[in-house]
C-alpha cells in the first residue's frame, strides 16, 4: 500500500488546492497517468502518478484548500499488495462501519470494547546497494552539487566549457 502525497510543485510551495481528481476509488493507475489537478497561488498543474496500482481511497476531497505539501491525498494498492486490500480494509474500518457499531452499542447499552492494538512492523534498514558501506554522506543543495559536478567535468575534459552561469543557476531549465 502506497500513499500518494501532495506534491511540491515549486521550491517555495507549502500548500495548495486540490481542484480536481481525474481518478476515483477502484480505478487502476499506471505511472504517468494524470491523477489530479493542483492549484497554487501561481498556477494550476496536472499531477501524474509515480506508482502503479489500484486506488484504494481518496483521502482529500476535490476542492480542498490549504492542503500541506507531503500530506497523503490518496492511497494506492501496489501490484504486489492488490490481494491484501481486503485485509487492509479489515484492519481499518470505514467511518460507516464505526458509526453503525457505535449506534448498535448505544442502543444495546453494552460497554464498547477497546480496539486491540496492531503490532508494529519490524524496522527494516534500507540501503542503496551502489553506496559502499561506511561511505560518508553529506547534505548539499542542488546548486552546489551541479556546480561541483560541472567543475569536476571541466577539470577532467578540456573540451568541456561553460556556456553561461545561468545554465547552472537554473539547473538547465
Amino acid at each position: 500500500m502506497t500513499d500518494i502525497l501532495m506534491p511540491a510543485l515549486s521550491p517555495t510551495m507549502e500548500e495548495g488546492t486540490l481542484t480536481k481528481w481525474h481518478i476515483k476509488a477502484g480505478d487502476t493507475v499506471k505511472a504517468g497517468d494524470v491523477i489530479a489537478e493542483i492549484e497554487t497561488d501561481k498556477a494550476t498543474m496536472e499531477v501524474e502518478a509515480v506508482d502503479e496500482g489500484e486506488v484504494l481511497e481518496i483521502l482529500v476531497a476535490e476542492g480542498s484548500e490549504n492542503v500541506k505539501v507531503n500530506t497523503p491525498i490518496a492511497r494506492l494498492a501496489g501490484e504486489d499488495s492488490a490481494g491484501n486490500s481486503t485485509t487492509n480494509s479489515a484492519v481499518t474500518p470505514t467511518t460507516a462501519d464505526t458509526a453503525s457499531k457505535n449506534s448498535a452499542t448505544a442502543a444495546s447499552g453494552e460497554p464498547e470494547k477497546a480496539p486491540e492494538p496492531v503490532a508494529a512492523a519490524p524496522k527494516v534498514e534500507l540501503r542503496d546497494t551502489e553506496i559502499p558501506a561506511g561511505a560518508k554522506l553529506v547534505k548539499t543543495t542542488i546548486r552546489d552539487a551541479l556546480r561541483d559536478a560541472m567543475a569536476e567535468e571541466m577539470r577532467r575534459d578540456d573540451k568541456v566549457f561553460l556556456i553561461g552561469e545561468e545554465v547552472a543557476q537554473y539547473q538547465g531549465a
